[in-house]
């Protein structure tokens, strides 16, 4: 492994060539523009894959109760290719109608992509803590601040942004539930969580919109890119206006309405339609990884693998992550943050600001970043979970409901390598570097 370094998430091509096959049919065709045959194929694929049939992983839930299941034939939703998931989240706001001064409610436990698009449109993000099981959005803090909102400003938040936390399912029964009953939208971002179902479902489908993600390190990929489930073909054909500068049907360009340039390339739809293909496969291989890493570090006394809670959540896992207790002492542990980084961290991209200092008012723990140190050195990308919105400096004016949770594990998990690159003898390898890190 010395010469071997093991990313966190990495793009896997088809064994057969499909991604350059389509790419290829692109450059003879000179479809090499937004827009085209690969684009259509690709959204084609989207649709048969989120409106599969589905069911319960089990025969029925814990209590057997299976009122919430939608049968088959009532999904029919449309997709429309974009060039981001960012993008996705953006289109759908605007969807829902969010405007200049409104709120939005979305989980703090995220990547920045999930609140970003609520600012580009001049609203203000109201960030709702996590709940300690799926480390997703606190449903019962959810309803508190949607009252609180309604009694502080006269008005309820314009739409709701869960997010599939590393794949993880939100407890959308319950989102829904609160959502419908205040008459909010609800925006699923499940970006990180392509092909992870609610008792069966896929999520995406259940909001009335939904985001994926094809961002190179994603469960697969188009190199950039994402998409929009939209809940019916009029919501669809607004989306794609709206995706393509709401260019008006004139044999001229006519514009009666902001657009935006957020159409997919046929470029990469072409790499989508080969990794279409081996989607399930993709996932079937993050699944194996966690039951792997669960298996191996079981008898680790500190450390914890996070897995679904019941059967109704099945995850992709499409980042497996840890939690380590404050006790666990590592090696090097007095020596965290002793030193200043200097520009991106486990490969990420676009790092140019430099930091004047080690430490933040809220960083994981000693002993969680000294075992990131050590993995590094072994060659192993492993990073700190997503640092929660509502402890981000661009955010801090931001309106919070929070109860700690977010925080908490923030200073206590880590991320792991999953991706279909990750060997069974990678994950026994990464195993050993934690257990010979533990003093």
């Amino acid at each position: 492994m010395a010469n071997k370094r093991i990313y966190l998430c990495l793009a896997h091509m088809s064994d057969e060539g499909l991604e350059q096959k389509y790419i290829k049919e692109a450059f003879d065709t000179n479809w090499v523009v937004p827009l085209g045959p690969n684009v259509n194929g690709f959204e084609a694929d989207l649709e048969q894959f989120v409106n599969a049939e589905f069911g319960m992983r089990n025969a029925e839930c814990n209590n057997g109760d299976s009122a919430f299941r939608i049968p088959h034939s009532a999904l029919n939703k449309r997709v429309v290719a974009l060039s981001s998931g960012t993008a996705a989240v953006h289109l759908a706001l605007i969807a829902c109608g969010v405007q200049p001064g409104d709120e939005v409610i979305v989980q703090s436990f995220t990547f920045c992509a999930s609140s970003h698009p609520i600012t580009y449109l001049g609203a203000k993000p109201i960030f709702i803590d996590s709940e300690k099981d799926s480390w997703n959005i606190d449903v019962g803090l959810m309803e508190e601040a949607i009252k609180d909102r309604i009694a502080k400003t006269g008005r309820k938040p314009k739409a709701i942004v869960p997010v599939a936390l590393y794949g993880m399912p939100y407890d959308i029964e319950g989102i829904m539930e609160v959502a419908n009953r205040y008459g909010i939208p609800v925006v699923e971002d499940a970006a990180e969580g392509f092909g992870s179902r609610w008792k069966g479902q896929v999520l995406g489908t259940f909001g009335d919109y939904g985001v994926l993600s094809f961002n190179g390190n994603k469960m697969i990929t188009t190199s950039g890119g994402g998409a929009l489930i939209c809940p019916d073909q009029e919501a669809w054909q607004r989306i794609m206006w709206l995706a393509t500068q709401a260019r008006e049907a004139y044999p001229y360009y006519q514009h009666e309405a902001i657009g935006y340039n957020y159409r997919m390339s046929n470029i990469c739809a072409g790499i989508g339609r080969g990794q279409m293909t081996i989607a399930n496969d993709h996932i079937n291989h993050h699944k194996h990884v966690f039951e792997l890493y669960k298996e191996l570090l079981k008898d680790v006394d500190g450390i914890e693998v996070h897995g679904n809670p019941d059967e109704r959540y099945d995850s992709n896992f499409w980042l497996n992550t840890i939690t380590i207790d404050p006790s666990v002492r590592v090696k090097g542990q007095e020596n965290a943050y002793k030193t200043v980084v200097q520009g991106a961290v486990g490969g990420a991209a676009g790092v140019v600001h430099a930091t004047e200092s080690a430490h933040t008012d809220c960083e994981p723990n000693d002993n969680v970043e000294a075992l990131r140190v050590i993995l590094d050195q072994a060659g192993v990308e492993a990073r700190p979970l997503w640092k929660p919105m509502h402890k981000q400096p661009v955010y801090k004016d931001a309106t919070a409901y929070v109860n700690g949770v977010s925080e908490a594990l923030f200073k206590v998990g880590m991320c792991l390598p999953s991706g279909p690159y990750v060997t069974d003898d990678d994950v026994r390898y990464i195993v050993d570097c934690i257990k010979s890190a533990i003093v």
